[in-house]
């Protein structure tokens, strides 16, 4: 994603090696019209993805979880959506901070009114930039649903947000970062977004524990149809999560855009023959999934590659997620949802083909160094997010308990941590709700 620095002066550097029309100059930036409605509606497009989101790991959970499943994913964007305005945006994208932390001159959107990222007004690249925040977090509860108290994932999660997520961000989205210096390409968040969510989930996963009866009880999704309308809400966000990243509407939003219909395509119809190949009939779970799994590995890649070439990034994310779930049952971590063997690891896969096919960066490196430093990047991310999501969690863990009672687990969390429930009794054919405790 081309970054820019939030004191409304554009960040050139990647924007040049992109092409990109909007930031190819060196006068100083007018507002263009255009690009600003493209930039308000890609906002939007990417603040539905997390109502998506919600609806897709709402099917996934069991009947009695359901509304504490969704409910992770809408706290997420009040939650983040303050806290961004606060400090998260400054501590990523402010002007003359370090190579690992930015300042705070703009907490608050202290300095936005008024001012250019670009050609679009700096509130709307805060705003567009916020709606990555949020759906960050949101990606993490699926590692954790049916177990975590909901007030230990507020806590949790606000703490990422402003520690993990905004450090990150600067990393890789702006001048000042390291990562960004290094040469490191990201243009969507296959970084600061995937591979962070995703690791993270696995830690917190292994921190809360198994749910109870893992891995030999079965934990079925509850309404398919759910999760294909989510699928859906998160492949229509994804064109303006991508396209958007361009920050104008330019060749590069349409590169973007074609490559984030290419990649998940190929990524379903592989993630579907080999479900064929391994149970002899394809799922519409599996067809959900393997989308959202290619929609993850175009990410980094999606104005760098050419659509042919997306092709293969998709098909090869959906290839090593798909392993990566037959795995599941060998490990420790019950990561309720495979958000670390579908973000995580496709958000890997993603990065590192990145450096293996761009054609578009002109940044004149050899193959062999560029694929170096997107390991690297790849490498500080893991380790950078795992070892803060651990700490925090275990900081939580000082302030409250961060698992429910096993009680609460059995019966479901709706009833006790928001005293509501999904279904009535006759459509789940469940007893009344006994209220066992608070959160």
């Amino acid at each position: 994603m081309t970054s820019l620095m939030s004191r409304a002066r554009p960040l050139l550097p990647l924007a040049l090696m992109l092409g990109g029309a909007a930031f190819a100059q060196t006068e100083a930036p007018t507002l263009d019209t255009g690009d600003t409605a493209w930039m308000i509606v890609a906002s939007a497009l990417v603040l539905l993805m997390t109502p998506g989101l919600a609806f897709f790991y709402g099917g996934l959970s069991r009947t009695q979880s359901v509304l504490n499943t969704m409910m992770m994913s809408v706290v997420s964007i009040g939650l983040v959506g303050v806290l961004w305005m606060l400090g998260g945006y400054s501590i990523a994208f402010s002007s003359g901070g370090n190579p690992f932390f930015g300042g705070l001159a703009n907490a608050g959107f202290n300095g936005l009114s008024g001012q250019l990222s670009g050609t679009i007004p700096s509130y709307v690249f805060a705003a567009f930039q916020a709606m990555f925040a949020i759906i960050a977090l949101a990606l993490i509860s699926g590692a954790v649903i049916e177990r975590m108290r909901f007030g230990a994932f507020v806590l949790f999660g606000g703490l990422w947000s402003l520690l993990i997520y905004a450090p990150l961000a600067h990393w890789v989205w702006n001048a000042d970062g390291w990562l960004f210096k290094l040469g490191a390409l990201d243009f969507a968040g296959g970084t600061v977004i995937h591979i962070a969510a995703g690791v993270s989930g696995l830690v917190a996963a292994s921190v809360l524990g198994a749910r109870i009866g893992f891995p030999k009880t079965a934990h079925i999704p509850h309404n398919v149809p759910f999760v294909l309308l989510g699928a859906g809400l998160l492949w229509f966000g994804w064109m303006g999560f991508n396209a958007g990243s361009a920050l104008a509407a330019n060749q590069t939003a349409a590169l973007a855009f074609m490559t984030t219909l290419v990649a998940p395509a190929a990524a379903m119809l592989t993630w579907l023959g080999l479900e064929s190949l391994r149970t002899g009939k394809p799922t519409a779970v599996g067809a959900a999934t393997g989308l959202v799994v290619g929609l993850v590995a175009i990410t980094p890649a999606c104005a760098f590659v050419t659509p042919l070439a997306s092709v293969l990034v998709g098909a090869l994310g959906a290839a090593a997620s798909f392993a990566a779930v037959q795995f599941k049952s060998r490990m420790k971590a019950d990561d309720s949802l495979d958000v670390f063997a579908c973000h995580g690891v496709a958000g890997i896969v993603g990065a590192l083909l990145t450096g293996a096919l761009a054609f578009t960066t002109g940044s004149g490196k050899p193959w062999g160094e560029q694929m170096l430093i997107q390991l690297v990047g790849v490498l500080a991310s893991v380790a950078f997010t795992g070892l803060g999501t651990f700490i925090l969690l275990k900081l939580v863990g000082l302030v409250m308990p961060l698992r429910v009672p096993a009680n609460q687990e059995i019966v479901g969390i709706d009833v006790s941590a928001h005293s509501e429930q999904g279904y009535s009794d006759s459509e789940t054919g469940l007893g009344a709700p006994v209220f066992v405790g608070g959160d």
